[in-house]
């Protein structure tokens, strides 16, 4: 039986949830933790909330507001893992091992941090002037939080993607360097609602101050919605929905059938006043049940506590065997440890000075100038055993690596010795290398599993 898809994904606590937030985030999650053949993990991200909230009550508030908020949307933590990141430290201790192979130049490009500079920049200070390590690092704490629990899917809006690139970056330089230990992860996004526009048409986000609060009550619902900026056509005259924030936050709460009236309507010349008004009335009605939800479980924070801390143990399950399995691959292990090195070229020595036997097999994983991604299959000794096809992606390579693990057993090569797997062209048998001695090697891994 296959083995289900693990989805990760969580929202920092550092405000009180919004549109935005329920839309780009929470909905897709919530939905895609009811598929069947998925294995879902959510969680509050406190300690992003720390890169730019320095008010601890604030930080705990909104901790209990967004987690009362994904329960009462219909997350369900019998099904699922849902935790708050602080209650896991195997994901601070993967934030240092990624530290030291993440490279500068990378984090040097990363949005936020570029979107600082650029401000400092603009206003002549200096460029790093109210810059934290915190929010520099940001990408790598992202990372481990993906990384720790073998994430393969991540919900995440479109500007988030870069963030979820760099996690796969870092995992597969930690692959190269010590082996295979770390998932790439890929990102997941609801194209129609990646990310919603605010009140002034600009990204909903509590930075702007153009939020609209998800349980906000009806009156201060309609009040927000009535302050939407809109263009200056007059009734009767046509509007163009497509270039309106206005109907695109009402696409993201309709369905197919009330969304096309809509656009027809716009384009009929209907009013701003009523289309603000059809936009109330459809978010009233779907987030009124909601609300009701969020407000009993605000009223009951020692069951919200119990409800984190028995995700805490669900996660830990995952994260602390793996923390394991890389301390001792980064050399962070008992001195009786016999040494294994991943490389080629490399003598194992024991704790007594004499050679061990603990060589194992491994992939290595790269780029080359033409800009393909290639892998290696390399025996316990240092020999290559297996040269890849180039991939266009390190998705790619990564998962004919991940079937020759599982299934390379029914590997065979033809008389020019290039090696195929039922459909795929795995890539080519090094000189004097028998296609035996990849067979066992590959065993190894067959056993790991």
């Amino acid at each position: 039986m296959r083995a289900p898809v693990r989805i990760l994904t969580g929202i920092t606590t550092s405000g009180t949830p919004h549109l935005g937030n329920y839309a780009g985030a929470i909905r897709p999650a919530v939905a895609a933790s009811r598929q069947p053949g998925t294995e879902s993990f959510y969680f509050l991200a406190d300690y992003h909330a720390l890169i730019k909230v320095q008010d601890p009550a604030r930080v705990q508030r909104s901790t209990l507001e967004i987690a009362a908020t994904w329960l009462a949307c219909g997350l369900d933590p019998d099904r699922v893992g849902f935790y708050r990141q602080s209650d896991i430290p195997e994901i601070t201790e993967l934030t240092w091992f990624l530290t030291c192979v993440a490279g500068k130049g990378l984090l040097n490009r990363a949005h936020a941090y570029k979107a600082a500079v650029d401000a400092n920049t603009a206003s002549s200070d200096d460029a790093d002037a109210g810059v934290t390590a915190g929010l520099y690092m940001y990408p790598v704490l992202m990372a481990a939080d993906i990384l720790a629990f073998k994430a393969q899917k991540v919900p995440v809006g479109r500007d988030q993607v870069q963030h979820i690139e760099m996690a796969r970056d870092f995992a597969a330089r930690f692959n190269h360097t010590y082996g295979e230990h770390l998932v790439l992860p890929e990102a997941v996004i609801e194209e129609q609602v990646a990310t919603l526009p605010g009140l002034d048409g600009r990204k909903m986000s509590k930075s702007y101050d153009n939020t609209i609060p998800l349980f906000a009550g009806p009156a201060e619902l309609k009040r927000l919605v009535a302050s939407i900026v809109t263009d200056s056509r007059a009734p009767g005259e046509a509007k163009d929905p497509d270039a309106s924030h206005l109907f695109t936050l009402y696409r993201a709460f309709a369905d197919e059938t009330q969304a096309a009236a809509m656009h027809a309507a716009l384009r009929g010349g209907l009013a701003w006043g009523e289309a603000k008004q059809a936009l109330f009335e459809l978010l009233d009605g779907q987030l009124a049940p909601l609300r009701e939800r969020y407000e009993g479980l605000m009223a009951k924070p020692a069951d919200i506590e119990a409800t984190l801390q028995a995700g805490a143990a669900k996660a830990r399950a995952i994260a602390t065997p793996l923390l394991r399995e890389l301390r001792a691959a980064v050399g962070l292990r008992p001195l009786t440890t016999p040494v294994i090195v991943h490389g080629e070229g490399s003598e194992n020595v024991n704790a007594s000075g004499k050679g061990a036997t603990s060589r194992l097999p491994t992939f290595k994983q790269y780029r080359e100038n033409d800009g393909r991604f290639y892998f290696k299959l390399v025996h316990a000794d240092g020999r290559v055993l297996v040269q890849s096809e180039g991939h266009a992606s390190p998705k790619d390579a990564g998962a004919l690596i991940a079937r020759l693990k599982a299934d390379g057993a029914a590997l065979v090569h033809d008389a020019g010795r290039v090696l195929r797997l039922a459909d795929a062209v795995v890539g080519r048998l090094e000189e004097s290398v028998e296609l035996a001695e990849v067979l066992a090697s590959l065993a190894v891994f067959a056993e790991a599993d």
